[in-house]
């Protein structure tokens, strides 16, 4: 038998790879002390309780799951979720690809174009949400006398109905939520070769056959990377709900991490909460990676 050859690292080798490691070690650094030690720290308290009526974690095991898989308000809040993601990501999707279709054709005014839509992605949400809070005011509210001016339509106060305050607030989140979408979708069309665009004129296909056909296809690598960030956005917003609802018509306005930031600041039960947000990170793991693993073997990605 060969004995092994032993190769030892030179000194050159050595000093390059601690350089590389000492160049990386403040980015690890912020990244262990502010995620991963936070997600530890989480699973850990979901297990206790720990709170207003206890001040130091004590164990109690799978008792805040079952507390909360037993609530009514756990289920509604998950159904309001599941609710506005439905009328947030395929909705904000669809515009964002039209808008970035619009823009990629030559036009004049092609420039104030795309600085209006994407004007809204660069307000902050607090923003947003209290212009649209003056939008949706009853009576006095820009859509109300706008309606009643046109159509003498009467409109209710939208945000304090259980059937229209989760529309409401999804419309809101489209509108500002489009413009960022877009960029990725005027991105991947930029990318694409004309050859296929002209040779489906030869073959007489009309606007949405090349759609369908040639143009969702080949942009399959970006509609993947856009669905994932546009669900884990839509799951992951509360800025919006607390500044229009806070949470109302009892709890019908209520999403995930908006529980979550009301169960730990307003009624100071953090265990209860880590234990939320450990149920938030599950679903977005459940949620993001069979969709990536189950949707990437059927993508074609251009070389």
């Amino acid at each position: 038998m060969q004995s092994r050859l032993q190769v030892r690292p030179t000194r050159k080798y050595v000093k390059h790879s601690l350089f590389s490691y000492a160049l990386l070690a403040p980015s690890l650094l912020f990244i262990v002390g502010f995620t991963i030690y936070p997600i530890i720290k989480s699973f850990y308290l979901g297990f206790t309780e720990f709170g207003y009526t206890s001040m130091t974690p004590s164990w109690v095991g799978f008792a805040n799951y079952e507390s909360l898989f037993t609530s009514s308000v756990f289920k509604k809040v998950m159904r309001n979720t599941l609710y506005f993601c439905l009328q947030t990501v395929i909705p904000s999707m669809l515009m964002g690809f039209f808008m970035a279709m619009l823009l990629n054709a030559k036009f004049r005014g092609l420039r104030f174009a795309r600085a209006a839509f994407f004007y809204p992605v660069m307000m902050p949400m607090i923003a947003v949400s209290c212009i649209w809070k003056y939008i949706y005011m009853p009576e006095n509210g820009m859509l109300a006398t706008t309606v009643m001016s046109l159509f003498h339509i009467k409109v209710g106060d939208l945000l304090s109905s259980k059937d229209t305050v989760l529309p409401a607030l999804a419309f809101m989140y489209n509108w500002k939520e489009a413009g960022y979408l877009m960029i990725f979708f005027l991105a991947g069309l930029q990318n694409l070769s004309s050859d296929y665009f002209e040779a489906a004129i030869i073959d007489g296909a009309g606007f949405w056959k090349t759609v369908i056909h040639i143009t969702l296809p080949l942009l399959a690598p970006t509609i993947l990377f856009v669905s994932i960030i546009e669900l884990t956005n839509s799951i992951k917003l509360v800025d919006h709900i607390v500044i229009l609802t806070q949470g109302k018509p009892n709890n019908g306005s209520s999403t995930l991490l908006y529980y979550i930031y009301q169960t730990a600041y307003t009624f100071f039960q953090q265990g209860k909460a880590s234990a939320l947000t450990n149920i938030m990170l599950i679903l977005l793991m459940f949620i993001t990676m069979p969709q990536y693993l189950k949707f990437d073997k059927r993508i074609h990605y251009e070389d």
